[in-house]
């Protein structure tokens, strides 16, 4: 992926977040929680994007 894809995907999600903190009204304790998500979601992908996390297609959740 180029390096401008990727700088572009993270102000996108950036800007999504800052207005669903802003505009929408929630609890803060929701609030925190989707942040910590987004966080976490976003990082994950960043290290598969970078190779240093393998390939999560071969995990398999249930049977």
């Amino acid at each position: 992926m180029p390096l401008i894809n990727l700088v572009i995907v993270l102000i996108v999600v950036g800007v999504l977040l800052w207005l669903v903190n802003t505009y929408i009204p929630m609890d803060r304790k929701i609030k925190n929680i989707l942040n910590i998500v987004v966080v976490i979601v976003v990082v994950i992908w960043l290290l598969q994007v970078f190779g240093v996390l393998g390939s999560m297609d071969t995990i398999q959740i249930g049977r």
